[in-house]
């Protein structure tokens, strides 16, 4: 996707534990309250709908506390069963045993961990609050075992003489890597550290994603009069009259936030003053008081995260983090962005300089995307409104999203209204294969809902393992703002670009075709997970594909030609911007995760104007993407130091665009080695390895300094 979007939600749930040192009577407790679980609750057994899709319409808040108590129990009994065996460690009785285990509370926690970022309520918040240190402590207890570690050490010394097919021996690496960064090498004294800094961890992540949410909708801009919202769409106008009146507000209109610094109405609204105000009030979430104020937390997390990285031996958490990524090293991800700040800001500020000049006075950060609309429309001879009328949301999905990857794959899809979903908006389909068999089920859930997390991201209710039979069920999501009762959704080409870079997400977990869960779908290193995505973007505006969806949305007609060769001229327009709003968010990311626990400040926003400005990239046109306050990717724990990971397989994603471009684009022969040497192996082995088997070489950084504009050489001031 061209701006940074959110892959798997980051929420506040961990994956697991209860401190070995408590197994036994934690254990004893959990199973004493499974015994109490309603035998209807349908998160106890797996779901008899197709290929296990989840009962949405039998699961109620209260199944959940119990559920994961019982997932829990049964868990830690089947891995007391694996680390006491009598027997001498195998492949099979202890990776394999494992793999197999856990199944009730994957079941659950998928469910809940995606209903919360999707459809959350006060139940669930408080669920989720409860849950997160007990999850956390739940991980410690098996990651820490050191009977359990000591079969997995055992296994790794000998894998080379085991006979194992590579995906098995690479199994045994990969278990013995986690556990070894989950601290399973320290004493026992350490072991209890750790397990005290992951509960607190895992509570403060949960309270700064809640925090974002909330303030998200307690920030909405509220206008007085419709003559203030002049510019925008008549049907965005009306949906402000109408969320203004549901809040009590009658006779008002309530702007409703989005959790990036920029806000989409930025671009319409003629009254600069409105534009201030709304801008305004984007960069003060978090940071202006009161319960929402993240300040304090994103302190405390940026010191315990500190001290969790030095006590497994890391000299910051960046390091600790970037250690199973392939970029290896902090050196090489500051050295990457360091790089491309410069001449980033460099183009970022000629933009502004043509924003300044058509504007006939200086601009500010509010301005910026109201005046380039206004460059766009002198440069290229249209703007984003011309768009719009061609990009109706199911016309993109269906003759867009889903017309490409037919193309590609040879994939096909059929909506089912027959299964439940957790809000009436939730579209479902069916996914069939080349040859007609399931592939497959994917859910659309595509508008933005007040108890919504803001961005856009793919989940996995089921992943695919052929050890356990399992087939998968998959679930984009978007932040579209809905528009009132029956009127078109039309889009801005960048929600019509996220929708394909989300579909490359679901892509990736629909093809997974891998024996161990472990392995499955988009269970890769972060800062390749979106490579996939990003490389699905290009049918966006590949012309075949394009003209397939770009219709007007009432008479069906065709995009005239001259205004698709306009989006395709127009490409690396803005992208001074784009690259340095990103690459800011991605700095202090860096910033915050390098820093030892003594360093971390008293003053977060004096901090985070002295990181930017270190950096050089502190252009006041063009603020962070995120600023610290509101950044869940890197203070939700999804992302945390890994924010460089879009720029870092961006790399191989404009070098793969090439490859397609040299094969001939869009065909089945493409489609068909991108899916065998990619797609379909999940985690199964080093992930540089996966993409020179695609590729046959190693990625150059030209393609992407093409793409994003930064090989011009910029001009004397």
């Amino acid at each position: 996707m061209t701006p940074p979007r959110m892959l798997v939600l980051a929420a506040s749930l961990a994956l697991a534990i209860i401190p070995a040192a408590h197994a036994a009577p934690a254990a004893q407790a959990a199973s004493q309250a499974a015994s109490q679980v309603p035998t209807m609750n349908p998160l106890l057994k797996a779901s008899a709908l197709p290929l296990h899709y989840p009962q949405f319409d039998q699961i109620r808040d209260e199944h959940f506390l119990p559920a994961f108590q019982a997932g829990m129990a049964e868990e830690l009994k089947e891995i007391d069963r694996i680390a006491n065996s009598k027997a001498a460690p195998t492949f099979e009785n202890t990776i394999v045993a494992m793999e197999r285990g856990g199944r009730t509370l994957h079941r659950v926690h998928s469910t809940f961990a995606n209903l919360v970022g999707a459809n959350t309520n006060d139940k669930l918040d408080a669920i989720d609050r409860e849950m997160s240190p007990k999850l956390a402590a739940h991980s410690d207890a098996i990651h820490l075992n050191p009977q359990l570690f000591k079969r997995i050490d055992a296994l790794y010394a000998k894998r080379d003489k085991l006979g194992l097919d590579a995906e098995s021996r690479y199994l045994i690496e990969r278990y013995h890597e986690d556990f070894v960064l989950a601290g399973a090498k320290l004493s026992a004294q350490d072991k209890e550290k750790l397990k005290r800094l992951n509960g607190e961890i895992a509570t403060l992540q949960t309270t700064f994603t809640q925090n974002v949410l909330k303030e998200i909708n307690a920030s909405a801009l509220v206008v007085d009069t419709r003559e203030e919202l002049a510019g925008m769409p008549e049907a965005a106008i009306n949906a402000a009259a109408t969320a203004a009146n549901e809040k009590g507000l009658k006779g008002k209109y309530l702007v409703p936030l989005q959790n990036t610094t920029g806000q989409p109405p930025l671009a319409e609204l003629t009254n600069p003053q409105v534009r201030a105000r709304l801008m305004a009030a984007s960069l003060a979430r978090g940071s202006r008081g009161g319960e929402f104020d993240n300040r304090e937390v994103v302190k405390k997390l940026a010191r315990l995260r500190a001290e969790q990285a030095r006590l497994l031996g890391y000299e910051n958490f960046a390091a600790y983090s970037l250690a199973n990524q392939t970029a290896k090293n902090t050196a090489n991800v500051n050295k990457l962005l360091a790089e491309l700040a410069k001449p980033a800001v460099d183009n970022a500020r000629r933009e502004g300089a043509d924003l300044a000049a058509i504007a006939g006075a200086p601009v500010t950060a509010a301005d910026w995307d109201f005046y380039t609309d206004k460059v766009r429309a002198q440069r290229f001879a249209f703007d984003e409104k011309q768009l719009k009328p061609y990009f109706e949301l199911n016309n993109v999905l269906v003759n867009g999203v889903f017309f490409a990857a037919t193309r590609l794959y040879g994939i096909t899809f059929k909506e089912r209204k027959d299964l439940p979903v957790y809000d009436p908006d939730v579209r479902v389909f069916d996914v069939a294969d080349a040859d007609g068999k399931p592939l497959a089920i994917f859910l659309a859930d595509l508008y933005a809902r007040p108890n919504k997390q803001g961005g856009a991201w793919m989940n996995e209710y089921v992943s695919q393992s052929s050890l356990l039979g399992e087939k998968p069920v998959v679930g984009n999501h978007q932040s579209i703002p809905k528009p009132p009762a029956g009127e078109p959704t039309l889009l801005t080409f960048d929600e019509v670009t996220t929708m394909f870079h989300e579909f490359g997400h679901a892509l990736h977990g629909m093809f997974s075709n891998v024996k161990y869960p472990r392995f499955s779908g988009t269970s890769v290193p972060r800062d390749f997970v979106e490579y996939p995505s990003q490389v699905n973007e290009m049918w966006a505006v590949w012309p075949e594909v394009l003209a397939n969806y770009a219709k007007h949305h009432q008479t069906g007609a065709p995009m005239p030609k001259e205004l698709l060769d306009k989006i395709t001229a127009s490409r690396k327009f803005n992208k001074g911007f784009a690259t340095t709003e990103y690459l800011a968010a991605s700095l202090l990311d860096q910033k915050w995760h390098q820093l030892q626990p003594d360093q971390v400040p008293d003053d977060v926003l004096a901090f985070e104007a002295a990181a930017l400005k270190e950096a050089g990239v502190d252009y006041a046109l063009v603020p962070p993407r995120y600023r610290t306050t509101y950044f869940s990717h890197s203070f939700s724990g999804g992302y945390s130091a890994g924010y460089y990971a879009y720029l870092w397989a961006e790399k191989l994603d404009a070098e793969s665009v090439l490859w397609f471009k040299e094969n001939g684009g869009l065909q089945r022969k493409n489609g068909d080695w991108f899916r065998k040497t990619l797609l379909s192996r999940g985690g199964t082995a080093d992930a540089m390895e996966l993409f020179r088997n695609f590729r046959g070489r190693d990625a150059a950084i030209e393609p992407l300094l093409e793409r994003r504009g930064l090989n011009v050489q910029p001009t004397k001031e």
